[in-house]
């Protein structure tokens, strides 16, 4: 049995074309789970199909952008980091103010972006970029970063993404496609 699938690259975007035939030999167990995967790939529009395919530059590039994000929303920072880029600042770099709001806020932390100022909240950014090396070597910092480029391959890597006709929402594709048939690849 020949069928359908979707799997060409858009050289433009990265990501796949939904209407290019590929054409593979199979059984009806196989027919339907490459039919369930063209579904999946039309739906979510993986820019790879694993993360082996990913370039150690691109790796790269995507952990740098993932750190200046990071250090860039700062309320964001796991709260170690965070408190200590927050003694700096009131050490001399916020208005009294800023300081006075920290000082009345600080006992519940997730409120305090609410309460100070847009000039505090750029000077902890700049502060946290400033110290973007000493942050980056710190272990919860880099366990963050870790996630977040985690969760960026769920979404960008076709085998790592759940799998949208999962039942319990968490099975990947690249887990549907075993239980199917372990010899079943994508490649």
């Amino acid at each position: 049995i020949q069928i359908g699938v979707t799997a060409m690259r858009d050289p433009a975007t990265g990501g796949f074309l939904p209407s290019v035939p590929l054409y593979i030999k199979a059984d009806d167990a196989a027919k339907e789970a490459l039919t369930n995967i063209a579904m999946q790939i039309a739906a979510m529009n993986p820019q790879y199909i694993s993360r082996d395919e990913i370039s150690a530059d691109e790796l790269a590039k995507m952990k740098e952008i993932t750190i200046d994000s990071a250090l860039n929303d700062p309320f964001s920072l796991p709260k170690p980091v965070l408190s200590k880029l927050i003694e700096k600042a009131v050490a001399g770099v916020w208005s009294a103010e800023d300081v006075a709001i920290y000082e009345e806020k600080k006992s519940n932390m997730n409120f305090l972006p609410n309460f100070l100022s847009k000039e505090a909240k750029a000077q902890l950014a700049e502060i946290a970029c400033a110290d973007k090396e000493e942050i980056s070597g710190n272990k919860i910092f880099s366990g963050l970063v870790e996630g977040r480029i985690s969760k960026q391959m769920k979404e960008i890597c076709l085998l790592d993404q759940g799998y949208v006709k999962a039942e319990d929402g968490k099975q990947t594709v690249a887990a549907y496609l075993k239980s199917v048939n372990p010899a079943l690849k994508i490649a």
